[in-house]
């Protein structure tokens, strides 16, 4: 019963795209850089799909609601309003601080729904990938005729 188990959670695991493993030992394995880039294409494909359906100029909720419905509906992990901790002299400081969306465990996802992206928010979503530890980012703006993740 203890394989079978650990066989289904296996499964499960592979399903919903939290890590490989191999066959034997369940062994954690990190997502490549390869998988990775393609996690961040399907996640930018879907947010086009939601900008083609809703248009520009909506709150950026709505487009975050809406693309987290898009992500679990095809088999993504999806976290939203994560905190970000913040780790300062050792000491775990209570911050504010909120990621819109943590895909696969794997991928940041911060929304805007304004005119321009500034510096600042580059900085902002560099900052949380460096905080969480998670090696790539998306930064996507909702309110442009055209959607562009950088």
């Amino acid at each position: 019963m203890g394989l079978h188990f650990f066989m289904v959670l296996k499964q499960i695991f592979k399903y919903f795209r939290f890590a490989n493993f191999d066959n034997v030992t369940l062994k954690y394995t990190p997502m490549t850089k390869k998988q990775v880039t393609q996690l961040s294409y399907e996640i930018a494909g879907y947010a086009i799909k939601v900008h083609k359906a809703l248009g520009p100029g909506l709150l950026e909720s709505v487009y975050e609601r809406c693309l987290k419905y898009e992500l679990l509906q095809n088999g993504y992990a999806v976290q939203q309003q994560i905190a970000v901790p913040v780790l300062y002299a050792n000491i775990l400081m209570d911050t504010e601080l909120r990621l819109d969306l943590l895909v696969d465990d794997c991928i940041v996802v911060e929304l805007k729904a304004i005119e321009h992206i500034l510096p600042v928010h580059e900085a902002q979503i560099l900052t949380y990938m460096k905080l969480l530890q998670k090696p790539q980012g998306l930064l996507i703006n909702f309110l442009q005729t055209t959607l562009a993740a950088r």
